[in-house]
This record gives structure tokens, C-alpha cells and sequence, in this order.
């Protein structure tokens, strides 16, 4: 999504908040939920976001979300527009992982992370709902049996590894139908290191594991595609701080952008073609 995009979606948002509101004679601006600190933000008429530093594409690229290029800092201007922020009301802040999850005050009126959504979680932080419901992909290195691949079929007869217990083994053993057993293997690193010394063929990881791991870990490593999508995704949230007085209004623009098409839209250009992400069939 380009600046261009962003400013559009904003002007969007600012008429439809100016033809549903009451007039306000005093005040010469269209979206004053923004403007006049109706939204309470960290600080007035600013939007303060927060992701991880680095932040791998195609969540965003070139480690830069004020771009808004890549598909998280896209939905986060996106929702941004959606409350009435223009493209340079909103801040970024660099934030680990576990600062976005630990309990307490937060550097951010929202974070976008790849962060998924658990009741655990929730006993401490507040979640929109979900902007992507993630995808479970398949993996593999260059020059192995499975480098090639392109239909589900390709993969039946191959040596597939997934981690016990997990949404990703269900997934490739529905979808998938593969002739022999799919190894289990304790925890991602297990499967990992499984592909890595030859043991399996090919590996089934959640989208956001397979893009992060075929572009820092795996020397090699190769995203074969992504799985038709099964009945109990994991989701990912905007994550704000337990109690946030912007929960409601977040979660209603997270709402709104999947109920036209926006996330929708961001998902294919930025995850499925921008990523080499296609689904399997």
C-alpha cells in the first residue's frame, strides 16, 4: 500500500465521521475524533503504534513501518485511517515481543506483531479481532524432493514434519493426505533441524514461522506455499493495553477493513504474491 493509499483511506474516513456526526460550528476540521482528542491517545491527536526493530518483511519492509509497505504496516495505516488519523499522525515505537505481551502500561496505544490471540493473553491485554487469520504453510530447502512442488498432490508421497500437538499437524494431515505418517517432532526447532539434516522432505509451520524462518534461518530455505485454510486458525490481533478506552473503537475499524475488502486485499497483495505465498490445491 503507498502513502498515496493511505491518504485516501484517511480522507475516506474523515467524510463519512463528518457526515454521521453532529455540526460543530467552532471547529473547521472534518475528522475531529482525531484532531480534537475525542480517541484517548498516548498523546492528543497522534497515533502511537508499535512493532518489533527489526520488522522482516512482507510484515514490513525494509525494517521501515512508516512506509507502509508490508502487510502489517499496511493494516496499521489502514485502521489508522479507519479512526481518522491521517498518514502523519502516526508515530511508530520500536517494541520487543515480550514487552508487546507482558502485563502493564504500555509504550503504544496499539502494537501489530504477529501476535495471536489466547484467552491466556487475554487475562492481561486487550485484543482487536483478528486483522488475519494465519495461514499454515509448507517449507522446504532447495534441491530437495520437495523444491517444486505445486499442488497438494505433489506433496502426498514425501517425508513431511510438523510439531506434536499443534494446528499445523492437523492441518497438513487433513489437507495434505499424505501416504505415510507426518513425523512429529516436539517444538519448531525440532522440525527445523529435521528438514535441516534431511530427515523430512518438507515441514508444515504456521505462515508467519515459514516467512520469518525462510528469511533468517534456513540457508535455502524455500516457502512451497500455503494450506487451504482449516476450521480453527490461530488469529492475530492489534494488542493495547488491558482495559484501553480505544479497544472498542479499534476493533471496530479492524471490523470495518474486513468488511470491505481491505484486509482481504492487503493479505493477497502483500502475503500471497509479494511473498510467493500461493495456496495449495
Amino acid at each position: 500500500m503507498r502513502t498515496a493509499r493511505f491518504l485516501a483511506l484517511a480522507a475516506a474516513s474523515a467524510l463519512a465521521l463528518a457526515a454521521c456526526a453532529p455540526v460543530d460550528e467552532g471547529s473547521d476540521d472534518a475528522s475531529s475524533a482525531a484532531s480534537d482528542g475525542a480517541l484517548a491517545t498516548l498523546t492528543e491527536g497522534v497515533l502511537t503504534i508499535g512493532t518489533s526493530d527489526p520488522a522482516y518483511e512482507p510484515w514490513v519492509v525494509g525494517n521501515d513501518p512508516a512506509s507502509g509497505e508490508g502487510f502489517e504496516a499496511a493494516v496499521a495505516y489502514a485502521v489508522a485511517a479507519e479512526l481518522g488519523f491521517d498518514a502523519d499522525q502516526v508515530e511508530w515505537v520500536p517494541v520487543t515481543f515480550d514487552q508487546i505481551i507482558a502485563p502493564g502500561a504500555k509504550s503504544f496505544d496499539f502494537a501489530i506483531n504477529q501476535v495471536s490471540i489466547s484467552p491466556e493473553r487475554a487475562e492481561n491485554l486487550d485484543f482487536s479481532s483478528s486483522y488475519y487469520d494465519t495461514a499454515q504453510a509448507v517449507v522446504t530447502l532447495e534441491g530437495t524432493a520437495a523444491d517444486g512442488a505445486a499442488t497438494l498432490a505433489d506433496l502426498q508421497g514425501l517425508r513431511l514434519g510438523a510439531m506434536v500437538g499443534t494446528t499445523s499437524l492437523q492441518v497438513a494431515q487433513d489437507s495434505i493426505d499424505p501416504t505415510s505418517d507426518i513425523q512429529v517432532f516436539n517444538d519448531n526447532d525440532q522440525v527445523k533441524q529435521a528438514l535441516s539434516a534431511g530427515l523430512v522432505d518438507a515441514i508444515v509451520v504456521d505462515l508467519p514461522t515459514a516467512l520469518y524462518i525462510t528469511a533468517a534461518e534456513l540457508d535455502g530455505g524455500k516457502l512451497v506455499g500455503q494450506l487451504p485454510a482449516g476450521d480453527d486458525p490461530d488469529q492475530l490481533g492489534l494488542v493495547l493495553d488491558k482495559g484501553s478506552a480505544l479497544t472498542g473503537a479499534v476493533t471496530d475499524a479492524v471490523d470495518a477493513l474486513r468488511e470491505d475488502g481491505t484486509l482481504a486485499d492487503l493479505e493477497a497483495e502483500w502475503l500471497t504474491d509479494t511473498a510467493g505465498a500461493p495456496v495449495l490445491k
